[in-house]
């Protein structure tokens, strides 16, 4: 057992160093309707007018249903919503005040892009698309989830959930959506139209200024990294359908082991849910928080051989000439 004053400090001098690599299928299905986003060094991204603290990254995985419009639309302005309509808090230093302005302007930034969904008339009301993002600032892991697409951490070979799959027959999301009024089928389909209960979009199942079983409102979990975190991996539920979060992780891990490279995992990943007969589209993300490893030096072995032992390959390899 590790000492808690050994721990916190260990976890106060950890500082990841971030680099990730991501893969998308269109796997069975007839169209790819999902999206996705990367941002291994934010700092850089948004310019000097943002103040955060380093590193700093962001991460999506956008799946979209009933037509790709919702999911391309939420990847190409979550960063605007995120950094600018919603007056992030900047700062160089993590503490509580700074993280609970995260976890609020995550919270509007989900419920603003829900609305504008509604507004654009390039998107259909029935396009929807769950909606996962991580966010890294120092040592601070947050990740906000509306939907069933999945963060999982790896810690130490282990796997620890960064976020609940929202399903209709999940009980806390079962019990949520029956209150309202809704039913859920035999397939776990909420009002036996929609396989998930969170989501941005899906206008023409929600109902503006009254509750709806089908919401927004995105969960969280917070995570300060420490050296024992290695990666974490971010996918939609093509991949999850396919493989439990431990498989996931142990699978990538034997992967980083033997190449070090988070894209190469993440396109393996995709395979591996694919061979597993997966009918959905495919998206990961695998970000690492360490420096890559240095190549593996190839070693020769050598030895030596008497003057008779000479002779004889020498005769061997003549003959072998000759012929």
């Amino acid at each position: 057992m590790i000492p808690d004053a050994a721990l916190e400090s260990s976890i106060l001098q950890f500082v990841p160093s971030i680099r990730s690599g991501s893969f998308s299928d269109i796997g069975r299905r007839r169209f790819m309707e999902d999206e996705h986003i990367c941002i291994d060094d934010l700092s850089s991204h948004l310019g000097s007018s943002f103040k955060f603290p380093k590193p700093s990254a962001l991460y999506g995985v956008f799946d979209g249903h009933g037509g790709p419009e919702a999911a391309a639309y939420i990847r190409n302005n979550v960063v605007r919503l995120l950094f600018e309509d919603v007056n992030f808090p900047q700062t160089s230093e993590v503490d509580d005040v700074y993280l609970e302005g995260v976890e609020n302007s995550l919270r509007k930034t989900f419920l603003m892009a829900d609305q504008a969904l509604a507004d654009d008339c390039s998107v259909s009301s029935s396009s929807g698309t769950t909606a996962i993002t991580a966010l890294i600032f120092g040592r601070f892991l947050v990740v906000a989830n509306a939907g069933d697409c999945r963060a999982v951490l790896c810690r130490k070979g282990e796997a620890f959930d960064m976020s609940e799959d929202h399903r209709p027959v999940y009980p806390s999301e079962k019990r949520r959506v029956e209150e309202l009024g809704a039913y859920i089928d035999r397939d776990g389909y909420l009002n036996g139209d929609i396989s998930v209960s969170r989501a941005l979009g899906d206008w023409d199942m929600k109902f503006p200024g009254s509750p709806s079983p089908l919401i927004a409102e995105p969960e969280f979990r917070q995570m300060f990294l420490s050296e024992d975190d290695e990666f974490l991996i971010i996918a939609c539920d093509g991949i999850w359908d396919a493989m439990s979060s431990q498989q996931a992780v142990s699978f990538v891990r034997r992967g980083l082991r033997r190449h070090d490279d988070p894209e190469q995992c993440a396109r393996d990943l995709v395979k591996e849910a694919f061979d597993l007969n997966t009918i959905d589209n495919l998206t990961v993300i695998v970000v690492c928080f360490s420096e890559p490893s240095p190549p593996r030096q190839r070693r020769f072995r050598y030895c030596s051989l008497s003057p008779e032992a000479l002779y004889s390959l020498g005769s061997l390899l003549d003959g072998s000439a000759s012929n």
